[in-house]
This record gives structure tokens, C-alpha cells and sequence, in this order.
């Protein structure tokens, strides 16, 4: 089971039809989890979809208001995201050997495959909402912590640290 499960099956979906979505609390949880978040208080997402025999293309707008975990401090870090989205559904590729390679363009990144019956909008917007969490959340004591630790900032610590020295 996906964590924002929304399968719609090919045959139903319509051509310009609006999608919103919205995860409840057990979804949200389930996301949080996976994305090592401390909460996730919102997900809620709004899709266009268009469809062009078992192609459908997504275009819309994943709203979320999250907590994560400092990197440094270990303190809470409240974010937002809301960002658009536009994500290609394709029927799965047929399989090659095991040696093949596959080379992705930057056009490709935002490609699901599908089995042929349904897509998974919800899974999709799960992944979206994944790729824009920041990686590395930092608390507003986290320069103060780093410097007490000893820990030099980029500007101490690069390639021309030495030069602003006076002499």
C-alpha cells in the first residue's frame, strides 16, 4: 500500500478533468515517516489531467505545510512547500535485458509509468512533495551551535579565508 494512494483507473479519466486531493491524518503520517519529517500537517494537491490514449499528463499546483528536524540542533523547523507540478503517466516500457542502459533526460524526470490500467496520482504528488523538502533544515541557533562546537562557516572555511586575514 502507497502512503497517498490514488489510483484511477485509464478508462475513467477525462480529458481536462480537475483533480484536488487532499491527505488525511493517516496519510500524512504515513508520508511523514517515510520522509522523516517530524509532522506533516498539510498535503493537499489540485490536477489537470489530460489524456492522449495511455498517455495522461498532470498539471497542477501541492500545496503542504510540514516540520522537520533541524540538522544541527536537532529543533523543529517549520516549512511550507507550494510548488507546480507537471508529471507525464506512460505506460511501463517493455522490459530489456539486464545490460541495457537507460538514458534520462532532464525532460524525463517527471515521468511515472503506469501499468497500463490506472496511474497512482496521490503516489506521484507523495514523490513530488518528497524531491521539494529541504535536505538539510536548519533551526535559527543552528550557526550559533555550529560555531561553539568549533564548526568553521563556509566563509571561514573556503579558499579565500586565508586572504581575508589581515596580515
Amino acid at each position: 500500500m502507497t502512503e497517498f494512494g490514488h489510483h484511477m483507473p485509464l478508462n475513467q479519466i477525462r480529458d481536462g478533468e480537475r483533480i484536488d486531493l487532499a491527505a488525511d491524518e493517516g496519510e500524512r503520517g504515513r508520508i511523514a515517516e517515510r520522509l522523516g519529517l517530524r509532522s506533516l500537517d498539510r498535503l493537499d494537491a489540485h490536477a489537470t489531467l489530460d489524456r492522449k490514449g495511455q498517455i495522461v499528463r498532470a498539471r497542477g499546483r501541492l500545496k503542504a505545510s510540514l516540520c522537520q528536524s533541524c540538522v544541527v540542533t536537532d529543533e523543529p523547523v517549520d516549512a511550507h512547500v507550494d510548488e507546480p507540478f507537471d508529471i507525464y503517466f506512460l505506460p511501463e516500457p517493455a522490459t530489456g535485458g539486464a545490460e541495457d542502459e537507460i538514458e534520462l533526460g532532464s525532460a524525463d524526470c517527471d515521468v511515472v509509468f503506469h501499468d497500463g490500467s490506472a496511474i497512482d496520482l496521490g503516489s506521484a504528488i507523495a514523490d513530488t512533495l518528497a524531491l521539494n523538502v529541504d535536505p538539510y533544515p536548519r533551526s535559527a541557533g543552528a550557526e550559533a551551535a555550529l560555531k561553539a562546537a568549533g564548526v568553521l562557516s563556509e566563509a571561514d572555511a573556503g579558499p579565500f579565508a586565508a586572504l581575508a586575514k589581515p596580515k
